[in-house]
């Protein structure tokens, strides 16, 4: 169980992805992001349409493999790979032991390197569940536009992400919604807060509207959001 930020800490240090956070990340994630197990299933089930023949599949910000999982588990289509790239150390380790490679219909491989130095081509399926938030906001659009230029034709991808709102009404609502749905999953006042004074320099969320406009702008011709939950959105962008 998830106990990290239970103890008084001065300061409370930035959000990093380290051993400590993998022993516990199946649990901090589901009692921290609304919707998220219907996410993973769906990213799965849209893989599964989207993905052509011989073509390469990447989850970008693997974590633990719970995305990969559930790509592999719906992907038919043959000669396919798929690679789950993460730039923690002891997310990668933990995935290449607790994930044979010879497991389930398609090939799976896990590297652990920087989305941003990721190389993506003759790509129908690429995945980005809550990764794109931690990425650097100047270095967000050319990330995205590596992406669709290594998108094959009628490729799709598909993003989740916290999301922002410009309201400042809306923003404190929604913030507190959240709030509120940690404490009914069991993290105390004290976690809630030490957590985000942890996470808030590290992982910068944008509004729907920017997600969707840069998109656009990029080049996908079809930008939609295909779930919701409280402030945390899902996106797909066919090219």
């Amino acid at each position: 169980q998830d106990v990290l930020f239970s103890q008084p800490m001065d300061p409370v240090a930035d959000f990093v992805f380290d051993e400590r956070v993998v022993a516990v990340f199946p649990d901090m994630i589901q009692r921290s992001v609304p919707g998220y197990t219907h996410v993973l299933a769906m990213s799965g089930v849209l893989a599964g349409y989207f993905a052509q023949p011989h073509t390469q599949l990447y989850d970008l910000g693997s974590s633990l493999g719970a995305t990969c999982r559930a790509v592999q588990a719906h992907v038919n289509a043959g000669g396919c790979v798929l690679t789950g790239v993460d730039n923690a150390k002891a997310m990668v380790e933990a995935c290449i032991q607790q994930f044979p490679a010879t497991d389930g219909k398609i090939p799976v491989r896990f590297v652990c390197e920087d989305i941003r130095e990721t190389t993506i081509f003759n790509a129908s399926v690429v995945t980005m569940n809550f990764t794109l938030q931690f990425v650097p906001l100047g270095d967000r659009e050319a990330l995205l536009r590596k992406i669709y230029a290594g998108i094959v034709p009628g490729g799709v991808f598909i993003m989740s992400e916290k999301t922002a709102f410009d309201d400042e009404n809306k923003q404190r609502l929604f913030t507190e919604l959240h709030h509120h749905f940690k404490r009914c999953n069991g993290y105390s006042e004290l976690e809630i807060a030490q957590k985000r004074a942890a996470i808030e320099q590290v992982m910068i969320p944008e509004t729907t509207e920017i997600h969707l406009k840069r998109l656009e702008e990029i080049g996908f011709k079809t930008c939609e959001i295909w779930f919701q939950s409280l402030n945390f959105s899902a996106f797909l962008a066919i090219k």
